[in-house]
This record gives C-alpha cells, structure tokens and sequence, in this order.
C-alpha cells in the first residue's frame, strides 16, 4: 500500500503554548482551576489550541465540534509500527490499531478481525460518512482484508503494513480502487468528554517529545 506516515511531530504554536499553560499550571507547575472571569476564555484557548493542533497532525479541516477524544487518540498513536497479530504501540495490525481506539474513544469492545467487524456495523453510503466509522477495503470480489477509522475531509486513520499507523486519503488511487464499504458501529455517536487541562498539558507533553532535536 502505497503511502507515508503521518506526521506526529507538528507542534502547536509556541506562543499559544505559552498563554494557555499560564492559564493552567500555577508557579509550582500544578495544574490549577481558572478564575470564575477567566474559565471561558481558558476554555476557548484550550479547544482552539488543541482543534489547531489536531488540523496540523492529521492534516483535517476541524470545525472544533469534532470528539477531541478520537483526535487525540489516534494522534497518539501515530507512528506505531505495523506488527501483524498484536495490537500495543510498540505494534499493532489494522483491526487492533481499530479495536484499540474504540475502547479507549467510545467504551466498545469491537470483533479483532476487520471481516467480523463489518459483520456487526450499519452500513453507511460513502457519501454519509462521520468521524468515528469504519471504512473497509478489499481486492476485487475477494474478502476484507483491510479496516480504518474514517475521520474528515476523506481522510482516514489505519495501521499500513509498509508504514504503521497514519492517516492517509481515500481519494488516493489505491484506497479509492479497493475501497468497498463503510459502516457505523452502535453507541459511538454519544456526546464526547469535553477536554480537561489535563488531557491539553498531556497532548502538549506528547507533542514536545515528538519534536525533532
């Protein structure tokens, strides 16, 4: 399968660093509760500092409504190394990249192989697609042999076997000529968990230690 990895180490602007974690950390660097006057704004740094970090990596135009939740997610594992059979960040195949984030997004324990996934998913026209489907391919008449996260703007996130975990185009000639069929999973339109400071000062850990030297 023809194609690049992703890259993980875009960083968020310096300056939008700055201001957000002076919001967030206190003088001994504890993570700390804004003031009343000011937690509407902290919060509107926060999402557009992560929603702008996220359009970077994943290379999406995000309309901050998206779950931040999957977008984190699968950026933290971008970069795993493909690992046929095991499903860890030191290395994981298609379906346990997918069955990883949906336990960790949504709660959901899905089927470990992409065949038995599409066997339980609501099929979805290409055109109907939402953040949070499957997308499955497959060579000709033959099986599924291939599952991914569908996330926006035609672009999905899937554990290459010549590149690991990246996100990639469907428009790309060899994923829109095997492309078969998309499907939603039950239960992963809930509401998303709203970010945390928490959940900012870890993505911006893992951003600084993605950075190139």
């Amino acid at each position: 399968m023809p194609d690049a990895p992703a890259s993980a180490g875009a960083s968020a602007p310096a300056v939008a660093e700055a201001s957000l974690l002076s919001g967030l950390l206190g003088s001994d660097g504890s993570a700390t509760k804004p003031a009343t006057d000011e937690s509407g704004a902290v919060r509107a740094s926060r999402d557009s500092l992560a929603y702008g970090y996220y359009n970077q990596t994943l290379g999406v135009h995000l309309a901050h409504t998206e779950n931040k939740t999957l977008l984190q997610t699968v950026t933290d594992w971008l970069g795993t190394p493909y690992s046929y059979g095991s499903n860890s960040r030191r290395g994981t195949d298609c379906s346990g990249f997918v069955t990883q984030v949906f336990k960790k997004v949504y709660g959901i324990t899905l089927q470990r192989s992409s065949r038995s996934m599409f066997s339980t998913v609501k099929r979805v026209a290409k055109t109907d697609m939402k953040a949070g489907d499957l997308v499955f391919f497959r060579h000709g008449h033959g099986a599924i042999y291939h599952v991914g996260i569908y996330l926006k703007d035609g672009r999905f996130a899937h554990s290459a076997c010549n590149g690991g975990v990246m996100v990639s185009s469907l428009n790309q000639p060899y994923y829109h000529h095997n492309f078969y069929a998309a499907g939603r999973v039950a239960g992963t339109e809930a509401a998303p968990a709203p970010t945390t400071p928490a959940d900012v000062i870890e993505m911006l850990a893992a951003a600084e230690h993605a950075r190139p030297e």
